[in-house]
């Protein structure tokens, strides 16, 4: 089973991003899992940013915005791909 690292605490429809809030951490070329009620896509993480600023790493307690291939909603759970 893959390891839930964090949640989507928003979605912006109109530029196809999410924010999650990570428990765990996640960099760039990482594979993720997102699952929800209607939500469940695997996807690589091509590119992250904190406060707008591009990042490769990012750490537990942050809150990252990354391009989503699919629609998320809110509290749908992301998981590190194995």
């Amino acid at each position: 089973m893959s390891k839930e690292i964090g949640k989507i605490t928003h979605y912006f429809d109109n530029i196809g991003v999410a924010v999650i809030q990570l428990k765990g951490n996640l960099k760039v070329g990482d594979k993720i899992h997102v699952k929800g009620t209607t939500t469940d896509f695997t996807q690589e993480v091509d590119s992250m940013q904190v406060n707008h600023k591009p990042i490769q790493t990012a750490k537990k307690g942050d809150d990252v915005g990354m391009q989503v291939s699919e629609r998320v909603r809110p509290n749908d759970k992301v998981f590190l791909a194995e």
